[in-house]
């Protein structure tokens, strides 16, 4: 038998008793070995490797281990069966820890997230309902613009306007409001009826057509841009996105959009303290329609209208009238007898 021994420059301490090898998991969401120990008294060993035919050295060893107390003073460790039996003992708890039931993973409730969709939706209703700046922006009216809620030109429905003369008195482009102008109250399609007039607005204006909305496009209640490229889509005219709700606001976004002076612009809405003011403030030629369905807007927003259109009316009667436009000093001439 040849024996080979090697010893370290340096000792390790050992305990004298090493009676058990457990793996615990006692948490399921971590692995921990421990390694039981009976403590006695410490010694020092060094390491040893032997090599031998002998078929003592063949008998299989089981998963305890003990240390020869004759063998004490300079004792030898087999560590490849030591570390064999702790891989074995890891294989049999992975294993079976793979038989539990995992527990079901669950997206964690971020309800700072769930709390601003909510506020934004509410704020989408509420914003049908109530417009604070056209609310500020009214006091302004009545106080000492007044003229800015009359319309140039006043029609049923888009049908009845005749878009060829608007064309040839040098207008460049039509932004049209959505609820109730081109659509019913928060539908994202076009109302049928209105379809052959817009295709000839189309024809004669080309993609310089676009719909400019206190609801589709708005950031406040339309942020990520759903509702405006589903109209989008539904009527094939685009939809200019902006962050302030008529009739305050600039008309800065509408022309980059052109790329002309809102003086050459149309605005048609069915509004005249939203959609009018709005317009006239701006410089663009100002058309009202009546609205196309009241069946679907709430009571309030049914309310306020019948409002704006009795001062209107009597603003009108009383002689005043909107500030004449440079390209179409008689506006008539744009208004259809026959929709057809």
């Amino acid at each position: 038998m040849q024996s080979t021994s090697i010893t370290p420059l340096h000792t390790y301490p050992i305990l004298s008793h090493f009676h058990s090898i457990n793996l615990n998991n006692k948490n399921k969401n971590r692995k921990s070995l421990k390694l039981s120990l009976r403590t006695s008294k410490c010694c020092c060993f060094t390491l040893s490797s032997t090599h031998s035919c002998s078929k003592d050295q063949e008998k299989p060893q089981n998963n305890s281990y003990s240390i020869d107390p004759d063998r004490q003073k300079n004792p030898i460790i087999n560590w490849e069966e030591f570390y064999s039996s702790i891989q074995e003992q890891e294989e049999r708890t992975q294993y079976n820890e793979e038989e539990e039931e995992e527990p079901e993973f669950e997206l964690p409730d971020h309800s700072g997230i769930r709390t601003n969709m909510w506020w934004t939706d509410l704020k989408a209703a509420l914003g049908q309902r109530i417009n604070v700046e056209g609310i500020v922006s009214s006091l302004g009216v009545f106080s000492k613009d007044k003229h800015l809620a009359i319309p140039h030109v006043s029609v049923p429905d888009i049908r009845y306007i005749d878009w060829a003369e608007l064309k040839k008195r040098g207008f460049e482009g039509v932004v049209f409001d959505k609820d109730n102008t081109i659509t019913v109250p928060y539908s994202l399609s076009l109302w049928s009826p209105l379809a052959t007039s817009i295709d000839q607005c189309k024809s004669l204006f080309g993609n310089n057509i676009a719909v400019y909305s206190n609801s589709a496009g708005l950031d406040e209640y339309d942020p990520d841009g759903r509702k405006a490229r589903i109209l989008e889509r539904a009527i094939g005219i685009k939809v200019i996105k902006h962050g302030v709700k008529k009739p305050a606001g600039t008309a800065e976004e509408i022309e980059k959009q052109f790329g002309c002076e809102s003086s050459r612009l149309i605005m048609v809405g069915d509004r005249p303290f939203t959609d009018i003011v709005y317009g006239n403030r701006n410089g663009f030629l100002t058309i009202l329609t009546e609205p196309l369905s009241c069946a679907e807007e709430p009571l309030i927003v049914q309310q306020v209208r019948v409002l704006e259109v009795a001062l209107v009316n009597r603003w009108s009667r009383q002689g005043m009238k909107p500030t004449t436009h440079t390209l179409l000093p008689d506006c008539q001439q744009c208004v259809k007898d026959d929709p057809l």
